[in-house]
């Protein structure tokens, strides 16, 4: 159907687009409540092209000192070189231009050249291989030469082995009952007896010592048991006790350490780092290392997981929870006052539970400790 557009429109919806700041709009609402309903669907639709515009604008923000160039360098990582160019390197993947002619353009190697340069005026990072030339011919690289994500060595032990456990995992699983030779503290190198193994097809276990319960802090539920990866040990004898050797550990194997299956699968590396859905809250409920305050490249577990929606690669802030104080100023000198809470640092998830996840400190701003809270950024 046509219809005129009165000059009355066309200034309503310059006006809207000037007022555009990021996700704040200003509706001129005076100047569109005597249009008829086509135009004023119009103007909607209008007002919502430009917001949706306006939003891609405001999330990717560059970083004020960035460069226009770098060669990447053996010991970057993504994170990193993503924190050069962007202020929130989590949206990366949001400017990244990924080349049809370049052989794995998701992948980054040591004497790659990031340009930034801008299409439709919107930043966007390309990558040159070969002194900056293209070429018809795939080089070929291994993947471990890629420069990873994020710090792996800082997460490595924690890829594959199990880290939450069901208290009825904890009751089924085989377990150490004695060591030999006598020895003061069991090792790699030493053996150990433990019974519970069924049967004679699997001969590798990964050997963990059961840790503290996690329980989430807002409703009191268990959400499992950690698990921290003692070492690993292949069957020299089956029966009851079964005879193992320690092939290697990362602490002292103990009587009632439980057995699991040595698992085959082949760790994630390469991580897409995102936002978590908007709205998305947890809290901190361990630290690994037994460490009292939490700084960058620590590892904790939060109470969120996969059946919160939790995904590898999701980012989240996270908030120094304020404290609760007197106030001795005022009138009411006996009321309690809970201080706001205070940004703190980012993390990103690397491994998901049912109820659990595990997640690497990427950033600290300032201490950061159990029980602080993670959201949305």
């Amino acid at each position: 159907m046509d219809f005129p557009l009165n000059s009355r429109l066309i200034k309503t919806a310059s006006l809207a687009q000037q007022h555009i700041t990021g996700v704040d709009v200003v509706l001129r609402y005076n100047d569109v409540k005597g249009m008829p309903m086509s135009i004023k669907k119009l103007f909607a639709t209008v007002c919502a092209a430009l917001l949706a515009g306006s939003i891609f604008a405001a999330d990717v923000v560059l970083n004020p000192n960035h460069p226009d160039r770098y060669v990447v360098v053996k010991g970057d990582t993504l994170w990193d070189i993503s924190a050069m160019f962007l202020r929130d390197p989590w949206f990366w993947p949001e400017i990244w231009y990924v080349n049809p002619q370049i052989a794995n353009p998701h992948l980054i190697y040591p004497g790659d050249i990031l340009t930034l340069v801008y299409v439709d005026g919107k930043p966007q990072l390309r990558l040159d291989r070969g002194a900056g030339k293209l070429s018809p011919q795939v080089r070929v690289e291994s993947l471990e030469h890629a420069i990873p994500t994020i710090p792996i060595d800082a997460i490595k032990q924690f890829l594959t082995k199990p880290l939450v456990v069901s208290q009825d995992q904890l009751d089924k699983a085989p377990y150490v009952v004695a060591g030999a030779d006598e020895h003061v503290v069991t090792g790699a190198g030493d053996r150990v007896y433990a019974r519970g193994i069924q049967g004679e097809d699997i001969g590798l276990f990964d050997i963990f010592e059961p840790g503290g319960a996690l329980i989430d802090p807002d409703t009191d539920e268990l959400l499992g048991y950690e698990a921290i990866y003692v070492g690993e040990g292949a069957v020299k004898s089956f029966g009851d006790p079964a005879t193992l050797l320690l092939t290697e550990t990362a602490r002292e194997a103990r009587i009632g350490d439980r057995l699991w299956p040595a698992s085959q699968e082949k760790p994630i590396t390469q991580f897409i780092p995102h936002p978590a859905p908007p709205g998305t809250e947890g809290r901190i409920i361990s630290v690994m290392g037994g460490v009292r305050e939490i700084g960058q490249f620590n590892v904790v577990a939060i109470n969120r997981g996969t059946a919160d929606g939790m995904e590898i690669g999701h980012v989240l802030k996270i908030f120094q929870t304020g404290e609760t104080i007197r106030d001795t100023v005022g009138e009411k000198r006996a009321e309690m006052v809970k201080l706001p809470d205070e940004e703190a640092g980012i993390l990103m998830v690397f491994r998901t539970f049912d109820r659990v996840s595990y997640c690497l400190v990427m950033k600290a701003t300032r201490s950061m400790h159990v029980l602080d809270y993670v959201r949305t950024p």
